[in-house]
């Protein structure tokens, strides 16, 4: 499932090839991806404008159009993806970086395009169909970024009440960004016990907490994903810490499976 790393990898392909470019069609005929808008109000309200800039806050994405236009929100869901082709059809920016082509992807697996006047696109990918567009989405539920809060903010956030910790880094109106892979190896790498009460963590420890979830996600964005995370391979059964070598542990908190090393986190 994309997390932050993957949805900044997202912003930074539309940033580098989509930016300024006008659009003269839209095809926004998925009821379901872009409710709850009817089919052609997203494509009148963007067709002329061009994007004017791409941010993210934690895994929500959106731009912004020309002349106070409305802004864009994009959401990959489980698996989207967005790819940037140009105008011969090929993939310039997003998806796998070894295939940059459109052979084998199903164009009925595109769920939101936006043409320019080139030719060139910006196609929502989703092999799920869980992904989402909509104008002006509400971002004032989320929490701050996770790749970018302070660490005091972070303590005072993240140490608030009595749940599980690893229940809340997932609480995006928490911290926005953090996800089931990412929380994982953000709690190994701080060797804190993601069971354990958040009530319990004391100055320093969410001090090293907010230490490892930069990090992480640094590290992450470096890597391609959260999916390279150093705990991530070893999240099966039989599963080793690759740390110290003892079994890891498998349980349910927050209702994700979590995994984390029986010596150093139990």
């Amino acid at each position: 499932m994309p997390e932050l790393p993957e949805v900044e990898s997202a912003r930074a392909a539309i940033e580098r090839a989509a930016l300024g470019r006008r659009v003269v069609e839209v095809d926004d005929a998925d009821t379901y991806v872009c409710r709850p808008h009817s089919p052609g109000e997203i494509r009148d309200a963007l067709v002329g404008r061009s994007l004017g800039g791409a941010h993210r806050r934690g895994k929500t994405l959106w731009c912004t159009t020309s002349g106070s236009g409305p802004l864009l929100g994009l959401h990959l869901g489980m698996a989207g993806r967005i790819l940037v082709t140009g105008p011969d059809g090929d993939v310039v920016e997003g998806g796998d970086p070894a295939r940059r082509h459109r052979h084998g992807l199903k164009p009925e697996w595109d769920r939101f395009t936006l043409v320019f006047e080139d030719g060139a696109s910006l196609r929502l990918f989703d092999t799920r169909r869980l992904g989402r567009v909509r104008l002006d989405p509400d971002l004032d539920a989320l929490g701050p970024d996770a790749g970018e809060v302070g660490v005091a903010a972070f303590r005072e956030r993240v140490g608030r009440g009595t749940a599980p910790v690893k229940a809340r880094l997932l609480d995006q109106s928490v911290i926005a960004g953090v996800g089931n892979l990412l929380a994982d190896e953000t709690l190994w790498q701080a060797r804190i016990d993601p069971r354990r009460r958040v009530s319990e963590l004391d100055d320093d420890d969410l001090t090293a907490l907010h230490r490892a979830l930069r990090l992480a996600t640094r590290a992450a964005i470096r890597g391609g994903g959260v999916h390279t995370g150093e705990v991530i391979g070893h999240r099966r059964a039989g599963g080793l810490c690759p740390r110290c070598g003892a079994p890891m542990s498998r349980g349910t908190v927050g209702g994700r499976t979590t995994w984390w090393c029986s010596e150093e986190q139990g």
